[in-house]
Protein backbone atom coordinates (compact mmCIF):
# COMPACT_ATOMS: atom_id res chain seq x y z
CA UNK A 1 0.00 0.00 0.00
CA UNK A 2 1.18 3.49 -1.16
CA UNK A 3 1.38 5.44 2.19
CA UNK A 4 1.44 9.30 2.83
CA UNK A 5 3.42 11.21 5.52
CA UNK A 6 1.41 13.53 7.46
CA UNK A 7 3.26 16.36 5.94
CA UNK A 8 1.81 15.52 2.76
CA UNK A 9 -1.97 14.64 3.46
CA UNK A 10 -2.17 17.52 5.50
CA UNK A 11 -3.39 19.84 2.73
CA UNK A 12 -4.47 17.03 0.25
CA UNK A 13 -8.44 17.10 -0.91
CA UNK A 14 -10.98 14.28 -0.43
CA UNK A 15 -10.39 11.50 2.58
CA UNK A 16 -7.39 10.61 4.25
CA UNK A 17 -7.21 7.56 6.10
CA UNK A 18 -4.77 6.98 9.13
CA UNK A 19 -3.37 3.55 9.33
CA UNK A 20 -0.77 1.74 11.06
CA UNK A 21 2.01 1.11 8.42
CA UNK A 22 2.82 -2.54 7.61
CA UNK A 23 0.68 -3.91 10.13
CA UNK A 24 -2.56 -5.59 10.00
CA UNK A 25 -4.55 -3.59 12.71
CA UNK A 26 -8.04 -4.83 13.08
CA UNK A 27 -9.83 -1.59 13.52
CA UNK A 28 -7.83 -0.20 10.22
CA UNK A 29 -8.78 -3.41 8.47
CA UNK A 30 -12.25 -3.00 9.56
CA UNK A 31 -12.14 0.73 8.56
CA UNK A 32 -10.89 0.03 4.53
CA UNK A 33 -13.25 -2.86 4.36
CA UNK A 34 -16.09 -0.68 5.03
CA UNK A 35 -14.21 2.12 2.78
CA UNK A 36 -13.89 -0.67 -0.44
CA UNK A 37 -17.20 -1.99 0.09
CA UNK A 38 -18.81 1.23 -0.51
CA UNK A 39 -16.77 2.27 -3.12
CA UNK A 40 -15.39 5.29 -1.07
CA UNK A 41 -11.38 5.73 -2.53
CA UNK A 42 -9.07 7.30 0.07
CA UNK A 43 -5.00 8.29 0.97
CA UNK A 44 -3.76 5.83 3.31
CA UNK A 45 -1.23 8.34 5.44
CA UNK A 46 1.24 6.50 7.70
CA UNK A 47 1.02 5.88 11.67
CA UNK A 48 3.71 3.95 13.57
CA UNK A 49 2.17 1.58 15.61
CA UNK A 50 2.68 2.86 19.74
CA UNK A 51 4.91 5.54 18.28
CA UNK A 52 4.82 9.32 19.62
CA UNK A 53 3.21 10.33 16.15
CA UNK A 54 3.74 13.37 17.06
CA UNK A 55 2.92 15.22 13.94
CA UNK A 56 0.00 13.05 13.55
CA UNK A 57 -1.41 14.18 16.95
CA UNK A 58 -0.76 17.64 16.20
CA UNK A 59 -2.75 17.51 13.02
CA UNK A 60 -5.34 15.50 14.50
CA UNK A 61 -5.63 15.27 18.07
CA UNK A 62 -4.72 12.03 18.38
CA UNK A 63 -2.32 9.86 18.16
CA UNK A 64 -4.24 6.47 17.04
CA UNK A 65 -5.44 4.68 13.84
CA UNK A 66 -7.74 4.65 12.24
CA UNK A 67 -8.47 8.41 11.84
CA UNK A 68 -10.67 9.56 8.62
CA UNK A 69 -10.02 12.99 7.57
CA UNK A 70 -12.46 14.36 4.94
CA UNK A 71 -11.50 17.86 3.72
CA UNK A 72 -11.42 20.45 6.57
CA UNK A 73 -14.43 18.32 8.48
CA UNK A 74 -13.11 17.49 11.95
CA UNK A 75 -11.24 14.24 12.37
CA UNK A 76 -12.70 10.98 13.08
CA UNK A 77 -11.64 8.40 14.92
CA UNK A 78 -13.88 6.05 16.42
CA UNK A 79 -15.47 3.12 14.85
CA UNK A 80 -19.12 3.66 14.64
CA UNK A 81 -18.24 7.81 13.11
CA UNK A 82 -16.08 6.05 10.55
CA UNK A 83 -18.85 3.48 9.54
CA UNK A 84 -21.13 6.47 8.83
CA UNK A 85 -19.06 8.51 7.08
CA UNK A 86 -18.86 5.53 4.84
CA UNK A 87 -21.68 5.34 4.56
CA UNK A 88 -22.52 9.21 3.80
CA UNK A 89 -19.85 9.31 0.91
CA UNK A 90 -20.87 5.70 -0.55
CA UNK A 91 -22.46 4.79 -2.65
CA UNK A 92 -24.03 0.89 -3.72
CA UNK A 93 -25.57 -1.37 -1.09
CA UNK A 94 -25.75 0.00 2.17
CA UNK A 95 -23.80 -1.68 5.08
CA UNK A 96 -26.81 -1.44 7.57
CA UNK A 97 -29.89 -2.91 7.45
CA UNK A 98 -32.84 -1.41 7.14
CA UNK A 99 -35.42 -2.65 9.50
CA UNK A 100 -34.76 -0.76 13.08
CA UNK A 101 -34.11 -4.50 15.09
CA UNK A 102 -31.51 -5.68 12.42
CA UNK A 103 -29.89 -2.08 12.71
CA UNK A 104 -29.74 -2.25 16.24
CA UNK A 105 -28.58 -5.87 16.27
CA UNK A 106 -25.86 -5.04 13.66
CA UNK A 107 -24.48 -2.41 15.44
CA UNK A 108 -24.47 -3.91 18.81
CA UNK A 109 -22.61 -7.13 17.29
CA UNK A 110 -20.30 -4.92 16.16
CA UNK A 111 -19.80 -3.02 19.37
CA UNK A 112 -19.11 -6.26 20.83
CA UNK A 113 -16.38 -7.08 18.50
CA UNK A 114 -14.95 -3.77 18.68
CA UNK A 115 -15.89 -1.21 21.05
CA UNK A 116 -14.87 -0.57 24.36
CA UNK A 117 -14.69 -3.95 26.58
CA UNK A 118 -15.36 -5.84 23.49
CA UNK A 119 -13.35 -8.69 22.10
CA UNK A 120 -10.43 -6.27 20.05
CA UNK A 121 -10.29 -4.26 23.29
CA UNK A 122 -9.95 -7.12 25.95
CA UNK A 123 -7.58 -9.09 23.29
CA UNK A 124 -5.44 -6.13 22.83
CA UNK A 125 -5.38 -5.86 26.64
CA UNK A 126 -2.97 -9.40 26.76
CA UNK A 127 -0.99 -8.61 24.02
CA UNK A 128 -0.19 -5.15 25.67
CA UNK A 129 0.14 -6.97 28.57
CA UNK A 130 2.88 -9.02 26.73
CA UNK A 131 4.83 -5.68 26.07
CA UNK A 132 4.87 -3.92 28.93
CA UNK A 133 4.81 -6.50 31.57
CA UNK A 134 4.51 -5.14 34.84
CA UNK A 135 5.99 -2.10 34.23
CA UNK A 136 4.51 0.54 36.15
CA UNK A 137 2.81 3.82 34.03
CA UNK A 138 6.00 5.61 35.48
CA UNK A 139 8.55 4.04 34.07
CA UNK A 140 6.94 4.55 30.32
CA UNK A 141 7.63 7.06 27.96
CA UNK A 142 4.99 9.88 27.98
CA UNK A 143 3.79 8.60 24.79
CA UNK A 144 3.62 5.17 26.26
CA UNK A 145 1.43 6.27 29.26
CA UNK A 146 -1.14 8.04 27.14
CA UNK A 147 -1.79 4.44 25.05
CA UNK A 148 -1.91 2.80 28.49
CA UNK A 149 -4.31 4.80 29.96
CA UNK A 150 -6.29 5.47 26.67
CA UNK A 151 -6.60 1.35 26.53
CA UNK A 152 -7.16 0.87 29.85
CA UNK A 153 -3.94 -1.50 30.84
CA UNK A 154 -4.21 -2.23 34.64
CA UNK A 155 -3.07 -6.29 35.93
CA UNK A 156 -7.48 -6.16 37.10
CA UNK A 157 -8.21 -5.68 33.45
CA UNK A 158 -5.79 -7.96 31.65
CA UNK A 159 -6.98 -10.70 34.47
CA UNK A 160 -10.71 -10.61 33.33
CA UNK A 161 -10.01 -10.05 29.57
CA UNK A 162 -9.97 -13.88 28.16
CA UNK A 163 -12.98 -14.72 29.78
CA UNK A 164 -14.29 -11.38 28.22
CA UNK A 165 -12.87 -12.31 24.62
CA UNK A 166 -14.07 -15.75 25.01
CA UNK A 167 -18.19 -14.35 26.01
CA UNK A 168 -17.80 -12.33 22.79
CA UNK A 169 -16.68 -14.95 20.78
CA UNK A 170 -19.84 -17.58 22.27
CA UNK A 171 -22.10 -14.71 21.03
CA UNK A 172 -20.73 -14.28 18.25
CA UNK A 173 -20.96 -17.88 17.21
CA UNK A 174 -24.36 -18.85 18.56
CA UNK A 175 -25.50 -15.77 16.08
CA UNK A 176 -23.87 -17.56 12.88
CA UNK A 177 -25.35 -20.62 13.99
CA UNK A 178 -28.92 -19.35 14.16
CA UNK A 179 -28.30 -17.53 11.11
CA UNK A 180 -26.97 -20.75 9.65
CA UNK A 181 -30.18 -22.22 10.31
CA UNK A 182 -32.73 -20.29 9.10
CA UNK A 183 -30.44 -20.49 5.76
CA UNK A 184 -28.12 -17.37 5.63
CA UNK A 185 -24.26 -16.81 5.25
CA UNK A 186 -24.36 -13.71 7.19
CA UNK A 187 -24.77 -12.85 11.06
CA UNK A 188 -27.91 -9.89 10.45
CA UNK A 189 -30.94 -10.45 7.56
CA UNK A 190 -29.43 -12.37 4.24
CA UNK A 191 -26.90 -9.74 3.04
CA UNK A 192 -23.62 -8.05 4.33
CA UNK A 193 -23.38 -5.91 6.42
CA UNK A 194 -20.80 -4.01 8.56
CA UNK A 195 -20.64 -6.92 11.04
CA UNK A 196 -19.39 -9.26 8.57
CA UNK A 197 -16.63 -7.01 7.72
CA UNK A 198 -16.01 -6.20 11.30
CA UNK A 199 -15.95 -9.93 12.13
CA UNK A 200 -13.69 -10.92 9.08
CA UNK A 201 -10.90 -8.25 10.33
CA UNK A 202 -11.00 -9.20 14.19
CA UNK A 203 -10.63 -12.82 13.70
CA UNK A 204 -7.31 -12.25 12.97
CA UNK A 205 -6.70 -11.80 16.64
CA UNK A 206 -7.36 -15.27 17.50
CA UNK A 207 -6.34 -16.68 13.49
CA UNK A 208 -4.18 -14.75 11.15
CA UNK A 209 -4.77 -15.81 7.64
CA UNK A 210 -2.05 -17.81 6.11
CA UNK A 211 1.50 -15.98 5.52
CA UNK A 212 0.60 -16.36 1.90
CA UNK A 213 -2.33 -14.11 1.42
CA UNK A 214 -1.10 -12.10 4.58
CA UNK A 215 2.81 -10.80 4.54
CA UNK A 216 2.47 -10.24 8.75
CA UNK A 217 5.61 -9.48 10.66
CA UNK A 218 6.25 -12.38 12.49
CA UNK A 219 6.16 -10.55 15.81
CA UNK A 220 2.62 -9.77 15.29
CA UNK A 221 1.79 -13.28 14.04
CA UNK A 222 2.97 -14.35 17.81
CA UNK A 223 1.07 -11.75 19.68
CA UNK A 224 -2.22 -12.91 17.39
CA UNK A 225 -1.82 -16.44 17.72
CA UNK A 226 -0.87 -16.84 20.93
CA UNK A 227 -4.01 -16.50 23.61
CA UNK A 228 -5.33 -17.56 26.67
CA UNK A 229 -6.66 -21.43 26.96
CA UNK A 230 -10.60 -19.75 27.99
CA UNK A 231 -10.66 -18.26 24.41
CA UNK A 232 -8.89 -20.87 22.25
CA UNK A 233 -11.66 -23.07 23.91
CA UNK A 234 -14.50 -20.43 22.60
CA UNK A 235 -13.21 -20.76 18.89
CA UNK A 236 -15.99 -22.64 16.72
CA UNK A 237 -14.76 -23.45 13.01
CA UNK A 238 -18.02 -21.63 12.15
CA UNK A 239 -16.28 -18.30 12.52
CA UNK A 240 -13.72 -18.65 10.88
CA UNK A 241 -15.39 -20.40 7.80
CA UNK A 242 -17.83 -17.07 7.90
CA UNK A 243 -14.14 -14.93 7.86
CA UNK A 244 -13.21 -17.26 5.01
CA UNK A 245 -16.69 -16.68 3.19
CA UNK A 246 -16.59 -13.04 4.24
CA UNK A 247 -13.10 -12.39 2.46
CA UNK A 248 -13.54 -14.52 -0.93
CA UNK A 249 -16.70 -12.62 -1.64
CA UNK A 250 -16.41 -9.02 -0.27
CA UNK A 251 -13.04 -7.70 0.74
CA UNK A 252 -10.32 -9.63 -1.20
CA UNK A 253 -6.82 -11.05 -1.05
CA UNK A 254 -3.82 -10.87 -0.37
CA UNK A 255 -3.90 -8.61 2.47
CA UNK A 256 -2.37 -4.99 1.27
CA UNK A 257 -1.40 -2.91 4.40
Amino acid sequence: MQYFSVAEARDMPGLRLVLSAGVPGPWGEAAKAMLHARHVPFAAVAQEPMGANEALCEWTGCRNAPTAVYDDEPPLTTWFDILMLAERLGSGASLLPTASADRALCLGLIMEICGQDGFGWNRRLNMLAGVWGERATSEAAPHEQEYIRQYGLSPQAVARAPERAADVLKALTAQLHAQKAAGSDYFVGDRLSAVDLYWACFSQLVGPLSKDVNPIPDYVWTFYSAMPDVVAAALDPILFAHRDRIYARHIGLPLDY
